[in-house]
């Protein structure tokens, strides 16, 4: 006859290959079990509350539910490691966060970073199997308590750019999450979002125009390149003589080869077609907003049409 599964294989199999102690317990195996499987090196313990049923390094799924396990039923990941989780793209981190609602001085994981927080944790946990923070509360929270703003801004435009929520969706969750820090300027935010701003970016563009008196710019236009090709551009303005002038910001991931090669042959593409293309850092034009006003100017923006 065939030997029966282990009656431990369900919990690992369902928990990326971790178990607790304490499921151990309900399943009838004694700690003489345990110490036998560690002592042949079949197991490791991850904590004291914690065990991997494989050997080696932790996978990033792994490092996960430890710290889940590890902190207990009240706690959930959170914050970037959450959003991660939802299939946020460029914005994840080494280390995992684990929202817990109480620490209870816990022991530390390498690896895992316990955050206590007032929220309701388990109200604001989403049905997957490894406990999530939903994606507004996650991203509301860790934009509110960054300490640089053009980062939060930044995470909320991502996730709306790569399809994870809505404008409305995070405008209704500021209110349930009441107080929440940076509200304000966060519905100022959602509002230019939801009225076509796709980009942290491109919410600089807006400001830029208005604190220095230039028309605003059409955002994301579809453009036809030499090639053929299928373009949007990031900011454009139409000039009184007919010529168009377009503005492309790039951003830190813009400075990959890939993307390097990329953006160069977009340009001359764009240039062939006639368009004059101005481009520009996303840091230039948050910190020296005037320098790229200086170049419009001279290019004739603000008898533009917009």
């Amino acid at each position: 006859m065939a030997n029966r599964p282990p009656p431990w294989l369900p919990a690992a199999n369902a928990q990326a290959g971790l178990v607790t102690r304490r499921q151990l317990r309900r399943l009838g195996l004694s700690h003489h079990y345990v110490d036998t499987q560690l002592d042949a090196g079949r197991w490791q313990e991850i904590s004291g509350t914690v065990l991997a049923t494989t050997t080696g390094e932790l996978t990033r799924t792994q490092l996960m539910w430890a710290g889940v396990l590890h902190a207990g039923p009240a706690s959930a990941l959170g914050g970037l490691t959450a959003l991660e989780r939802h299939g946020l793209e460029r914005w994840s981190r080494d280390e995992v966060t684990v929202l817990v609602a109480k620490s209870h001085n816990l022991e530390p994981i390498a690896g895992v970073r316990f955050v206590e927080t007032r929220r309701p944790v388990q109200l604001l946990t989403s049905s997957k199997p490894l406990p999530t923070w939903r994606v507004e509360p996650a991203a509301l929270l860790w934009a509110g308590y960054q300490p640089v703003t053009r980062s939060a801004y930044g995470l909320l435009a991502a996730c709306v750019q790569q399809g994870l929520t809505t404008p409305y969706r995070l405008d209704g969750w500021i209110t349930r999450m009441r107080p929440l820090r940076r509200a304000k300027p966060f519905r100022r935010l959602l509002g230019d979002l939801a009225a076509g701003v796709q980009s942290a970016a491109e919410r600089d563009v807006l400001t830029m125009c208005d604190r220095f008196g230039i028309p605003r710019p059409h955002h994301q236009t579809r453009r036809t390149d030499s090639a053929g090709r299928l373009r949007f551009t990031d900011a454009e303005w139409r000039l009184a003589d007919g010529r168009v002038v377009a503005l492309e910001v790039d951003g830190g991931f813009h400075m990959t080869v890939e993307h390097w090669s990329a953006d160069i042959e977009r340009h001359r593409q764009l240039v062939a077609t006639g368009v004059i293309v101005v481009r520009c850092t996303a840091i230039e034009l948050r910190e020296h907003p005037e320098r790229v006003v200086r170049d419009l100017i001279a290019l004739g923006v603000l008898e533009s049409s917009a």
